[in-house]
């Protein structure tokens, strides 16, 4: 663990404190001494009960406050007892090693409530006792951590307790990035949403803040505040809640997470890049040349072509007075606004209004002549070219095969325009409007039937308010005999930074030395070069995240390859296609990674060792869907996963996806535990190596719960891989070259 010298003289004080106060299990003797009762509350996990009618955790809240290393955790936890009579219980909290307990209280307590900190030996001597009581061995994941164990507690008929209780530990650091995990449930059973906050307070500015594991809302209160909460549609994600901040800098600021794999000769890498959380005030952002490019065709009537004037006008508004702008309207032909974008005046937004008022929608759907009329055009000196392409539906007039028009973006784009586009509706070629942003840096966005297109296209301007860094490039490191030490970056081409974003690259790494990277581009109007010198020394397997997150990208990159080649409804036969089916269902089965292609290895029937027939499955599906469908509700819900994917910085531990019902479905029948997979066979958790194995016949089997048990838990430990046996029922792993069968206690 590193302080950086910048932590306040609170920090020391406040750790030498926490460490010289008397420890908890001494001033509760005899409390981690005890037997079970028969009421056993994990928020982190669940209740385990003997009793007919067990009490419930029916909320869990956590807020956190960190400052500078020095975090603060509060937990509150509402149970409920649904029976009829007392219910009494205690509970069992998994936290961080090296945590100290701090107030611990819940409602109506007579006396002062008393609680334990239990080491990492007491807590797995408890682990082992539910192994064995309950046949359960869910704790197992929790195997590292110290245990807060409270006192038995009274719980009314029907009633309510809320529990409340703190703990404090000082955070790790490397180089500049701090980060904070609060331990979870990896089981994707876990059903209970957890509201969790993080408050950060800094001595230095805040560059920005990363969750590998949870999607976040951030509130900025200043340069060196901010406030992170996990986003609605997180609440219910298993697994640990990790993130991580990183302090900013004179300009780009960077940090590294490392995993290491000798298989491959090094490991795999996840950068993040922010930018300063305050620019300087004689600095400012980029200005920039934005151009809506908008669809009127007959289609287009009624809400769809309101709000898509809305939206061009709410877009002109937001730009500076210093910044440009064109509006071009296309159906059978094309209208625009002025000959080239032109600075926003009072005058030129009068203009525009007019434009828009004596537009009305019909005719056919002209992409291509609307494409080349945005693209043409010289940009000003020093503006960030960006177009907004918006359409409802297909290529109906002029040139409307789709390999021509993706090339306009590819290969007929003199100005490097980022041509960020909008589909609108499923009545669209969803590849071709996927393919035309990615081959300009920039993205698509779907808006769905029911969603609103002025929202939709709102929030793309918003985001694209500030540009501080255009045309970033990326010099990676090389060995002493010139040979690229880093490959597979993912994205290939880096995409411009605006205000508040953060750039997040994954790709393998070779060797163990230090990786060398400088990253240049136009920031904030000047050609600046940032140099960072990353250590490979705190690479460690406990960073699952970032192998996982690679895998992910890559696989939609290889689906995105197959599905671009069925342009213009061509079946594209490509003997090099089946290459890149073979390694989409290699990266699927090691990393426990599905999409819609793949879904199917999840079922029980599906015999992974039969690998030419899997192949040969995932081929027909990415050629009948992939490569056939691409409009309608399957050509979008397909196209809108695979940009997802292909920007994903967190995990997806559920494999959720979008259906072509345009609903979000995942598959429960595959196990990501620590930087291991497991699939559901013939009622048996298979490590996903194992799994396409022809024979498999277990070196040995482990009983759950004995001696043996535990040196085979605390070797996966040790590797960060104890998660492999908290699944309920058989397990079956590989461990230094051995199949070991691990089986639960008999009844």
């Amino acid at each position: 663990m590193r302080v950086p010298a910048t932590l306040p003289a609170l920090l020391p004080a406040l750790a030498l404190a926490l460490l010289a106060a008397p420890a908890p299990a001494q001033q509760n003797a005899g409390l981690e001494a005890r037997a079970l009762h028969r009421n056993v509350i994990v928020p982190q996990g669940r209740v385990f009960s003997a009793e007919a009618e067990p009490v419930r955790i029916t909320g869990v809240s956590v807020c956190a406050t960190v400052l500078d290393q020095a975090a603060t955790t509060r937990f509150e936890i509402t149970l409920h007892n649904p029976g009829r009579n007392m219910a009494e219980g205690e509970m069992l909290l998994p936290v961080p090693k090296g945590a100290v307990l701090g107030k611990f209280d819940f409602d109506g307590a007579g006396t002062e409530p008393s609680a334990a900190l239990l080491p990492e030996s007491e807590a797995l001597k408890i682990y082992n006792e539910i192994v064995r009581r309950y046949r359960d061995p869910a704790l197992m994941q929790f195997v590292g951590c110290s245990l807060v164990r409270t006192s038995v507690f009274p719980i009314q008929p029907g009633g309510v307790q809320h529990l409340r209780f703190t703990y404090e530990h000082v955070l790790p650091a490397s180089g500049d990035r701090v980060d904070y995990e609060l331990p979870r449930n990896e089981a994707l059973g876990y059903a209970l949403p957890w509201d969790i906050s993080v408050a950060i307070q800094s001595t230095r500015p805040i560059s920005t803040v990363y969750s590998p594991s949870h999607g976040l809302t951030l509130a900025r209160k200043g340069d060196n505040q901010v406030l992170a909460c996990v986003a609605p549609e997180s609440r219910l994600e298993p697994g640990a809640f990790k993130l991580s901040y990183l302090l900013g800098g004179d300009g780009v600021s960077a940090s590294l997470f490392a995993y290491p794999d000798p298989a491959i000769g090094g490991g795999y890498f996840l950068m993040i890049a922010g930018l300063p959380a305050r620019l300087p005030e004689s600095a400012k952002t980029l200005r920039r040349e934005v151009t809506v490019v908008f669809d009127r065709s007959g289609s287009m009537n009624g809400d769809k072509w309101r709000q898509a004037v809305a939206a061009a006008q709410q877009v002109v508004a937001g730009l500076r007075e210093d910044e440009r702008f064109n509006l071009i309207a296309y159906n059978d032909g094309v209208d625009m606004c002025f000959a080239a974008p032109q600075p926003r005046t009072e005058d030129n937004e009068k203009a525009a209004l007019a434009f828009l008022k004596r537009l009305r929608p019909m005719g056919g759907t002209n992409l291509h002549d609307a494409l080349v009329e945005a693209l043409r055009p010289k940009p000003a000196e020093g503006v960030v070219p960006l177009v907004l392409f918006l359409t409802d539906g297909l290529a109906t007039v002029g040139q409307t095969g789709e390999k021509t028009i993706r090339e306009l973006a590819s290969v007929h784009n003199p100005h490097k325009r980022r041509i960020f586009t909008f589909g609108v509706g499923v009545d669209v070629n969803a590849p071709l409007l996927e393919a035309v942003a990615d081959a300009s840096r920039a993205a698509p966005t779907f808006v769905l039937p029911g969603e609103d297109v002025e929202v939709k296209v709102g929030d793309m301007a918003r985001k694209l308010g500030g540009p501080v860094l255009a045309e970033p490039e990326l010099e990676m490191p090389r060995g002493a005999q010139g040979e690229a030490r880093v490959t597979e970056l993912l994205p290939r081409a880096l995409p411009d930074l605006f205000e508040g974003e953060q750039l997040v690259l994954l790709g393998k790494y070779a060797g163990d030395a230090p990786l060398n990277f400088r990253l240049k581009g136009n920031y904030l109007g000047t050609q600046r070069v940032f140099d960072f010198r990353f250590g490979l020394e705190a690479a460690t397997t406990r960073n699952a995240f970032v192998p996982r997150l690679w895998a992910g990208r890559r696989v939609a990159e290889l689906i995105d390859a197959i599905r671009q080649a069925g342009a213009d409804g061509v079946k594209a036969e490509d003997p090099r296609h089946k290459e890149l089916v073979d390694e989409i269902v290699r990266l699927s089965t090691s990393f426990g990674i599905l999409t819609e292609y793949t879904a199917f290895l999840a079922l029980e029937g599906t015999n992974l060792a039969r690998g030419a027939e899997v192949n040969d499955q995932v081929y027909r599906n990415l050629q009948q869907r992939g490569q056939v469908e691409r409009s309608g509700n399957s050509g979008v819900s397909q196209s809108s996963n695979a940009a997802e994917m292909k920007r994903q910085t967190k995990e997806n531990k559920r494999n959720e996806w979008m259906n072509d019902r345009l609903n979000r479905v995942s598959v429960g029948a595959v196990q990501q535990a620590g930087d291991r997979a497991f699939f559901r066979r013939d009622g048996r958790w298979v490590e996903s190596r194992l799994a396409t194995r022809s024979e498999l016949k277990p070196a040995r089997e482990v009983v759950a719960g004995t001696p043996e048990y535990d040196t085979l838990v605390k070797k996966l430990e040790n590797l960060g891989r104890a998660g492999c046996v908290s699944m309920e029922g058989e397990i079956l792993l590989e461990l230094e070259g051995e199949i070991i069968l691990v089986r639960p206690q008999k009844e």
